[in-house]
This record gives structure tokens, sequence and C-alpha cells, in this order.
């Protein structure tokens, strides 16, 4: 045993002194994390993550990417003898021929419904309590980043089997592609190799979600990890708990065996819903068929939104500078682009309407920011009325109603539902403030709102007065626009 030591000792010894790695491991090691179970969530994204890249190189042994047609002749009965392509007949042969074949495609497949259901709950925590103000707008800004690729990803992945649902999906995308201005046309013909269905499209696909994508999101998972050791970690507030200190589990070592804890828990879950929970039995859809349409389709939760967007959003067709813009633009790329677009710049925004341009390791209570948790109440609620508008047909059939009277309903509850949850939550956050004031609790330093920001025409004229005033060295002029 102590010869065994010797030997661990010599080698440990050897690469430190040739990396340094002996004092990156007793700094990182050494870092507090604080004890709340909320800061588990970006784990449980984490190691989703791990899980998917472990059932995915699995799958990559017997997927094979080719449109090339092939007339089945597995195991499943009811489709043998049915021409299809090569691509289905593989996901076919990983359900029904590949041992442990069907439980890691569906582990895979509840993985990554869980990674993007984690991405989207850590970053309604960081919204909710502040966690994106300065220092940390950049790591806000690699989360985002982070969601757009999980969801583009997820969506590539349940898109390469050929099956009738996965087909419908691609339709979608190809005409959402061909209605932005300019670069549509070129764009979807890059993607898909030629017209709809085209002929390269699943082999890039494949590209773009073993190589491309997972490369990404692993370099930025690793810069938001690294930002995260060079910022410290937030914490709530609370007794010692202040702007410049963490209080809190070392990482080494109980901090590292709860982590290591909640990685097996998430790959137990993942396999036990893989083994148990049957999802996506592409067997059940059939070989895609251009000219067949599948009835009540209904994607993953995470592309349901849009899905809701393009049904209940207006058809309208517009020609702006001799371009046709079609109404999937609105519905697709917009709405796409106005919200993630917001989600970028919140940080940025919320530091110059609050003026609050102080560094921020504390949280907030949502309470005490009523405006920033109303605003992000109304927003959720928005979206999950869009999802809820991708199964209009299916709500139809299921309550028995028309399909234009529970379209006709969504859009009405997209404009009323929004505004009222804004409302009850901003009245709600003021009663508990109030609560707090007559429990003693001290109310936090609430920085005012410059709501005449708003007014952007202002703006210039605003900028020419604070020029104007620093020229004549008036310190007592009102700070214009920054």
């Amino acid at each position: 045993m102590a010869r065994d030591r010797l030997v661990t000792r010599r080698v440990a010894r050897w690469l430190d002194q040739r990396t340094g790695s002996a004092k990156f491991a007793r700094t990182a090691l050494g870092k507090v994390f604080p004890d709340h179970w909320s800061f588990l969530i970006g784990e449980i994204a984490l190691y989703s993550f791990v899980v998917l890249l472990a059932t995915g190189v699995y799958l990559t042994f017997f997927f094979d990417p080719s449109v090339s047609e092939v007339v089945y002749d597995g195991s499943y009965v009811p489709l043998q003898g049915v021409t299809m392509s090569q691509a289905y007949s593989s996901a076919l042969d990983i359900s029904f021929d590949v041992r442990a074949g069907l439980v890691m495609r569906q582990m895979h497949h509840w993985a990554a419904l869980l990674f993007l259901a984690a991405i989207v709950v850590h970053l309604m925590r960081i919204f909710f309590t502040g966690a994106f103000r300065r220092p940390r707008e950049l790591n806000w800004m690699v989360g985002i980043t982070l969601l757009i690729l999980a969801i583009f990803n997820g969506f590539a992945g349940y898109s390469l089997l050929d099956d009738q649902l996965s087909g419908t999906g691609l339709r979608i995308a190809y005409s959402i592609t061909l209605s932005i201005p300019l670069i549509g046309t070129w764009l979807a013909s890059f993607l898909f190799g030629g017209e709809y269905p085209g002929p390269d499209i699943i082999n890039r696909l494949y590209v773009i979600h073993i190589l491309l994508l997972p490369a990404a999101i692993i370099a930025l998972l690793t810069l938001h990890l690294g930002l995260v050791v060079r910022h410290k970690h937030t914490q709530f507030g609370g007794r010692g708990r202040t702007e410049k200190n963490v209080v809190g589990e070392p990482v080494w070592p109980r901090f590292a065996f709860k982590s290591i804890g909640l990685m097996l828990c998430t790959a137990a879950m993942t396999a036990g819903l893989g083994g148990l929970a049957q999802i996506n039995p592409v067997w059940l859809y059939g070989p895609y068929k251009v000219s067949n349409v599948s009835s009540a389709s209904q994607p993953d939760w995470y592309m349901a939104w849009l899905d809701g967007a393009l049904r209940v959003f207006p058809g309208w067709e517009t020609r702006i500078a001799g371009f046709e813009i079609p109404g999937a633009f609105y519905a697709g790329v917009l709405l796409a682009g106005i919200t993630f677009g917001l989600l970028y710049a919140w940080p940025f925004l919320e530091s110059k309407f609050t003026s609050d341009h102080a560094e921020h390791h504390l949280l907030d209570r949502p309470r005490n920011r009523p405006v920033r948790t109303c605003m992000g109440v109304a927003t959720l609620v928005f979206y999950a009325l869009l999802t809820l508008s991708g199964s209009t047909d299916v709500l139809a059939t299921t309550f028995g109603l028309s399909v234009n009277v529970v379209l006709v309903s969504c859009r009405i509850a997209l404009i009323v539902v929004p505004p009222i949850a804004a409302l009850i939550t901003y009245r709600l956050c003021k009663e508990l403030q109030l609560r707090d004031e007559d429990a003693g609790v001290a109310p936090p330093e609430r920085p005012r709102i410059r709501w005449e920001l708003l007014r952007v025409w202002e703006w210039p004229s605003r900028r020419k007065e604070t020029k104007a005033a620093l020229a004549r060295g008036d310190a007592g002029t009102p700070t214009a626009v920054d």
C-alpha cells in the first residue's frame, strides 16, 4: 500500500511540474458553493447533457443518416416489406433489433427534454432573482445562447428519423426558412440541398446534431462555468451574507459528493424513464411521405410555442422593397428574434432604466422587484398560451368544439391574459412587501425606475443637454441618456 501511495505521489508531482495543475485544483476545490436547492437546477442541466452525450455516442454506432430507399425486413412485422429511407429503417432496427437500443434511444430523448427544461427553469431563477446583473451580464448572454443552441439541437435530433411526424416538422422548418427576406431562398436551398424535401437535409442535420452544435454547447458550458468561478457564486441574503462573501460548503469534499449524487440521480431518472415511459414511438407514425400530413401532430414541448404562434398569428403577407414577406416570417422568425433579443438586452435595459450600475452578488427576492417580476410572469404566460395554442386541433377534438372557436379563443387570451397576470403579480408583490414591513423586515434599497427613458425620441436632445452641461461643468444638471 505504501509503495502504491509513493507511485501515486510521484505521478502527481510529475504532472504538476509540467502543468501546474495542483495550484488550480486547490483553488477550484476550495471554492465555496451556497447551499440552496435552486442552485442545483443548473447542475441537472449539465448532467442531462452528460447523459445525452453518452447515449448519443451509443446511437451513432447504429444510426445511418441516409435517405436512400430500402425495403424494411426487420423485426417489426407491420412495416415488413414497406419501402422507406435507410435513416428510418435504422431507427427501427435500433428500436427492435439492437440490444438495449430502444432504452438508449428513449433515454436520449428524455434527457433532451430534461436538459431543456432545466435550462429554462435555471434561466427563470436567474431572471427573477436578478443574478444577471453586473458583473454577470456576459454569463447571462452565454446562457441565452445555450438555450437557443439546445432548442436547435433538440429539433435537429428528432428530425433525423425521417418518420411522418419529423417530416411534418421539417416541412414547417422549410417554410419558415423560406420566409426570411433576402436570404431565405438561399438558406433553404443550402440546408435542404434543393427544393423540399431535399436530398441532403438528413445528412446535414446529422452533422449539425452530433458535431457542430454539441461542440458549441461544450465550449459555451466551459465558458459559463469558468465565469462562475471567476465571479464567484451569487447567494440569497441572510445572516452573515454580504456582497463580499459566499456562505456555504467548499467544493471538496461535501459539495462534490452531493453533486456526484445528483448526477447519479439524474442518470437513474432518465434510465427509468427510458425503460418504463414510451416516448416518440416512430414505428407507429410510419415512414415520411411528402404527400401525407400527420393528424394532430405535436412537437416536443420546447417547440410547441412556435407551432402555436404559426397557428394563431394572422396570415399577413406584405411586400417591402419588392420582397414578399409571408405570414410565417412574423410568427416563426420575428417573434423569436424579438423575444431572444430582449432577453439578451435585458441586463443592460434594466441597468439603464434604474441607473443601477453597481456590482451585485446578493440575489433579489422577486417580491422586491415587482416590475421585473410582473414583466417576467407576463412573458411566461404569453408563451404558455402559445404552447397551448399549438394543440388547437387536439383541444377541439377533445372538447367537441369548432377549431375556429378554439383558435379565436387562443388569440383573445394571448392579448388579454398576460396583462392581467402582470397586474395580479404586481399587486401580489406589493402586498408581500407590506407584510414584510409589518413583520419588521427592513425593505431593501429599491432603485428608481426612470420611466421617462421610454420616450426614445427624446434621447438625442437629452444627450445634447448632457454634453452641454458637461462642457459648462454644471454638475447639477440631471443625468441624460447614457
